[in-house]
């Protein structure tokens, strides 16, 4: 038995983009089991992603780099930790198992545009995930409108509530 879902899949792999540094970014990546009547155990998720050559730091997860090509590190696989997150349970407040990852920005290929930030391939123990094409990410913005309050716009807002304030001494 299987929890109802938009996507009809026993098993979510979410990668979430959680923050942004200067030379660093930070994934969260969490598989969620919506199995009832299946636990996962020694599960295995194999990642492709263009910058798993910059991974730095990887947390409560195992990491073996797949290198199909010399020279070319965009495939991972990562497993849980032995006694602490190698058990996917049944569905349910358990059901899931979460790790962090932490990549170097190379000025040279890094760039968050067209959903680069998000994985090409996913599989869970060998089964692909189906995977929106790039395009279909969102983007982000390449910078946030921060509103515009001038020197002469705090200058009278200052002398306004001084005024206010005598008035009423």
């Amino acid at each position: 038995m299987v929890q109802c879902t938009s996507h009809m899949c026993p098993i979510r792999v979410h990668w979430h983009v959680k923050l942004n540094y200067k030379e660093y970014w930070r994934v969260k990546i969490t598989i969620t089991n919506f199995n009832y009547a299946m636990n996962y155990s020694l599960w295995n998720l194999v990642v492709q992603h263009p910058n798993f050559d910059n991974l730095t730091q990887l947390f409560s997860f195992y990491y073996k780099s797949l290198t199909p090509y010399e020279g070319l590190n965009d495939t991972a696989m990562l497993w849980g930790i032995k006694f602490y997150n190698d058990f996917l349970s049944e569905a349910g407040s358990n059901g899931n198992v979460q790790s962090e990852l932490l990549f170097r920005k190379d000025a040279s290929t890094f760039t968050f545009e067209k959903g680069w930030a998000f994985p090409r391939r996913i599989y869970f123990n060998g089964d692909n995930c189906v995977m929106p094409p790039p395009d279909a990410y969102p983007w982000l913005p390449n910078a946030s409108s921060r509103p515009v309050i001038s020197l002469l716009r705090s200058a009278i807002i200052i002398l306004a509530s001084w005024v206010l304030l005598l008035a009423y001494v």
